[in-house]
């Protein structure tokens, strides 16, 4: 009634004058419950003068029984809330409460009443409150003292906090509003299992945190006590303590730390140089770099004595010798701790440079020990990567250029040190020394380039992929430099003919190679270095020596990395793209000609490997592409191979004419090329329209289903499935599916081709599988439906592979496939049970294609997903280890081993049979069936230890044959999975 307005709350008050007046507690407690919750619901139609009214009866009744107590705080909760509240109103609840109510021998709910009353008024009534004075502030210290329940400390935690950062009048009562809320510190609290409220000890640790640091009031209490608990033994209150100094640090100054500031660095000092904790040792460190940052920021009067300096000066003091010890005991303690505070400020870090790294730069020369120097290096290249935080090298002030040639002398030494160790952070340290903007002279930076090329070149394999990282990170800050003094260096190397042993000349050749690729970062630079690598590709290509193949792949591996660091720049990506890929089909045209008119020269081009090593070329020079500049590629590349136009191609005055779609044995090599097609045309946007589309669809399914080589029947169906996944849905999309079904139908049922069939049919499956196409569900019937064929089962099994691993060059999201998300949870849903099905159905012959095509399924499915269909697949899993063929034997393993970690109670169930099948297959006569028994025995001892009790002398004693197994692997394993047990 009183929500439609049909009733005033005072009616309802003078309704209930029997109750409120009644002179048994419990009655009148039920009136005022009743009150109470009508207000509770009705708060917001309240008038003003109701709410005044209200306010009088209800301040009245807080003297009142205590069974009534409880309701009256409900109903001035609701009060609380309300807009209309008169002013000193507030004021005068909180003092009737204060005077009135002993909070802390109420229960939990009603204690949590009085804090929502307090946090209410002071969100819509903090200028009255403060008017209270320190009263409010006394007031509530009295309310709060005692409290012990976790859900009603958060809240109060939150309005100390409000009390000292909103200027709140703290008065006299600092200290007893600190001891009030520090008695917590450090919080020991263990939520009880089954918690509803979900309060976590991490939860009460921050917000009590959050009050501790809220205030510079707080210091003079605060610091003794995070002292006192730092030299406890206690591990989670010396934690607790450094995290809270370092909050602190945000809001203090000088003042607040002076007092402290020594005791506080012994402390730290200590924990660092003697504790086994990593993670003390990191917050130790936080908290003197917070210290020192602290520090730095106050602002000096021209009187007050410098802290920060005598501060450092104490940390010098204490640290610097240390790094001088011949035994180096505590050589990186020290180091971490001027490290931490060095990096506080630019001050500080001119401050501690100014007398360490000249220290360091002498130790380097007084220890001739490689390792030695290295940890030296070390800790000089941990104070040159603070540099890199301040920027620009400032002259006056940087201790750093004043030691521009010691230091530039120590890290040239440790790159051409024997030890591979040491070069490799000098090769670090060459790096950071290069990123600091005007620190290297010019004639500096072409030294560094010498030693980059050598290690690069001639050194063992950890320094020459370091020394390559290094150059890809430096090329686009020198461009200039690496351009004009690296490129011509490594291609005069990769062409220079050696009278070395070919494997060297060839191994070198490499290097050049991969170099080449790694300098290119940078867009001038790939415009020197690609007409490098296709030159050289050219020069192999006309070659006649038997490496030939392998260094036509390591040149496209270097054209790969280049093309992928082209990739998130448009401008060098669309030159990549305009200058390699033409170039590459040239190329492989050319050797197709050749081959049509049975001349031997180029053929290598021709290999599988070859072409598979150009498609992700050609791919990731495609995929980055505006969708304008790839309508324009587009618009040459399939006019090339379906009319053989080859005018955009450089050197395009060919023997004959390009149909790699056409009839004739001659022209198989050309048919090949539909590889580099697939590179291309499958990595193109979904967004642009590609030329003759449907003609170029139907003849990459002729080729498909008809062409006697493997390699270009699987290129062309991969080719055909990756335009159907992007085809738009429609009637020419349904044409296209059904003509390819005619096709494939009859030649799976007989005929030459069936294998080629079987291809086709798993890739436009997979193609429709991962964009949830209806006739999807069709084509995995057909493929189940071969797992019963003696013929073709095998590899129909090993397509459920196909289907559901990732594939690397066509159908994945980087070359924009049509691919849903959870597409692996719906095939496994849709198509296991009728795979159990088939299985129980089948004959023996033909069982294990169904096993194996099972766990392939299985294995590429998530965890969470498998663990919860555990119960009812596992037997089948079981059967599956029975299995003599190998891939069944191998895929099953690694489906049960993670399976072990997961779910160990319904594993347990079944520890008999998997103890038994596990410790047979230790001894398979395929390795890798060996190594994916041991894992499984070893992960066994996740199981619950009475389950295991049982088997443990029986294991202990099968695995000592593996231990002294022929391959090294194995008995890695053995002994792993032996020691666990």
């Amino acid at each position: 009634g009183v929500k439609d307005g049909k009733w005033t709350v005072l009616q309802l008050v003078e309704s209930l004058g029997f109750c409120l007046e009644n002179t048994d507690p419990r009655t009148r407690g039920r009136g005022i419950q009743l009150l109470s919750q009508v207000l509770l619901q009705c708060y917001p139609l309240l008038q003003e003068k109701e709410v005044l009214h209200l306010v009088l009866f209800y301040e009245s009744r807080l003297q009142d029984h205590h069974l009534v107590i409880p309701s009256v705080l409900q109903g001035l909760r609701a009060l609380s809330m309300c807009e209309v509240l008169s002013p000193g109103l507030a004021v005068s609840v909180l003092k009737a409460i204060f005077q009135e109510v002993h909070v802390q021998s109420l229960l939990q709910l009603d204690r949590h009443t009085v804090y929502s009353i307090i946090t209410n008024f002071m969100s819509t009534r903090e200028e009255e409150l403060k008017g209270l004075g320190a009263d409010f502030t006394f007031g509530f210290i009295q309310v709060m003292d005692g409290e012990k329940d976790p859900r009603n400390l958060l809240v109060a935690f939150q309005i100390v906090r409000d009390l000292t950062t909103k200027d709140y009048a703290l008065g006299p009562f600092v200290e007893e509003l600190f001891e009030v809320t520090s008695c917590y510190f450090p919080v020991d609290f263990t939520p009880p299992p089954n918690d509803p409220h979900g309060i976590q000890r991490e939860d009460l640790i921050l917000s009590l945190r959050a009050v501790l640091a809220s205030t510079p009031q707080f210091a003079e209490f605060l610091l003794p006590l995070l002292i006192e608990k730092l030299d406890s033994e206690l591990q989670s209150a010396k934690l607790d303590s450094l995290q809270t100094l370092t909050a602190c640090c945000a809001i203090y100054g000088q003042k607040e730390l002076q007092e402290f500031l020594p005791s506080l660095w012994s402390s730290l000092r200590r924990e660092v140089f003697q504790t086994a904790s990593e993670k003390i040792e990191t917050e130790c460190l936080a908290a003197l770099h917070a210290l020192s940052a602290c520090l730095s920021r106050s602002v000096l009067s021209s009187d007050a004595e410098d802290l920060l300096d005598s501060f450092l000066s104490s940390i010098l003091q204490d640290c610097r010798h240390h790094l001088c010890e011949p035994d180096m005991k505590l050589v990186w303690p020290s180091a971490k701790l001027l490290q931490a505070a060095a990096g506080a400020s630019l001050r500080t870090y001119h401050r501690v440079t100014r007398s360490v790294l000249p220290l360091l730069l002498e130790q380097y020369t007084n220890h001739p020990q490689s390792s030695q120097r290295r940890t030296i290096l070390e800790m000089l290249l941990g104070f040159l990567e603070l540099q890199q935080k301040w920027g620009h090298v400032e002259e006056d002030e940087s201790t750093l250029l004043s030691l521009q040639a010691p230091v530039c002398s120590v890290v040239f030494s440790a790159v051409t040190d024997p030890s591979v160790q040491l070069q490799l952070v000098g090769i670090k340290a060459l790096t950071l020394l290069g990123s600091l903007q005007g620190f290297l002279s010019s004639s500096d930076l072409e030294l560094v380039v010498d030693h980059l090329i050598r290690l690069a070149l001639h050194e063992d394999s950890q320094s020459s992929e370091a020394a390559m990282e290094a150059a890809g990170s430096l090329a686009p800050i020198y461009p200039k430099v690496f351009s004009g003094h690296m490129v011509p260096r490594l291609e005069k190397e990769l062409q220079s003919e050696r009278e070395e042993s070919s494997y060297s000349h060839c191994s070198l050749q490499q290097r050049c190679l991969q170099a080449l690729a790694a300098v290119s970062t940078h867009t001038s630079i790939v415009r020197e270095t690609v007409p490098v690598l296709l030159q050289h590709l050219q020069k192999v290509q006309k070659g006649s020596e038997a490496g030939n193949t392998q260094d036509m792949v390591a040149v496209c591996q270097s054209l790969h990395r280049v093309a992928l660091q082209c990739q998130q720049d448009a401008e060098g990506c669309w030159y990549f793209h305009q200058t390699v890929v033409p170039c590459l089909l040239a190329m492989a045209v050319q050797a197709a000609m050749q081959e049509s008119t049975h001349l031997l020269l180029g053929k290598a081009l021709l290999e599988e490997e070859v072409l598979a090593a150009m498609v992700p070329v050609i791919s990731a020079a495609t995929t980055h592409l505006s969708p304008e500049l790839a309508a324009q590629s587009v618009s040459h590349v399939v006019p090339l191979f379906l009319d053989g136009e080859v005018s955009f191609l450089p050197q395009n005055s060919f023997p004959c004419s390009f149909q790699p779609f056409g009839d004739g044995e001659c022209l198989e090599a050309q048919r090949r090329l539909v590889a580099l097609l697939m590179g291309f045309v499958c990595s193109l946007p979904r967004n642009v329209a590609i030329p003759q589309q449907e003609w170029l669809l139907r003849e990459l399914l002729a080729l498909s289903c008809s062409c006697n080589c493997p390699f270009t029947a699987t290129t062309a169906a991969k080719c055909f499935a990756g335009l159907v996944n992007k085809h738009p849905a429609g009637q020419q999309l349904d044409e296209i599916l059904q003509l390819a079904v005619n096709r494939m139908e009859p030649s799976l049922v007989e005929g030459p081709c069936r294998t080629q069939a079987l291809t086709l049919l798993l890739w436009v499956t997979k193609a429709l599988v991962l964009r949830y196409h209806p006739l999807s569900s069709c084509l995995t019937d057909k493929l189940l439906g071969l797992l019963g064929d003696t013929e073709l089962g095998p590899a129909a099994a090993d397509g459920f592979s196909l289907l559901m691993a990732e594939s690397p060059d066509v159908l994945h999201k980087g070359c924009h496939a049509d691919v849903r998300i959870m597409f692996r949870q719906r095939f496994f849903t849709e198509n296991v049970p009728k795979l159990v099905q088939g299985f129980h159905g089948a004959g023996p012959d033909v069982k294990a294609n169904y096993l194996k095509g099972l766990s392939h399924v299985l294995n590429h499915l998530p965890k969470p997903v498998l663990v919860t269909e555990l119960p009812t697949l596992l037997s089948l899993l079981l059967e599956a280890l029975s299995c003599s063929d190998r891939v069944v034997q191998l895929s099953t393993l690694s489906c049960l081993q993670p399976l072990l970690l997961e779910a160990p109670q319904i594993m347990s169930l079944h520890v008999d049979t998997l103890v038994t099948k596990f410790l047979s297959l230790t001894s398979s006569p395929t390795m890798a069936v060996r190594i994916a028994a041991l894992r499984c025995a070893h992960a066994l001892t996740c199981l619950p230890t009475p389950v295991l009790l049982p088997y443990k002398a029986r294991v202990i004693r099968a695995l000592a044959k593996p231990l002294d197994d022929k391959k090294r692997l194995v008995r890695k394993e053995a002994v792993a999975a032996r020691g666990e047990w």
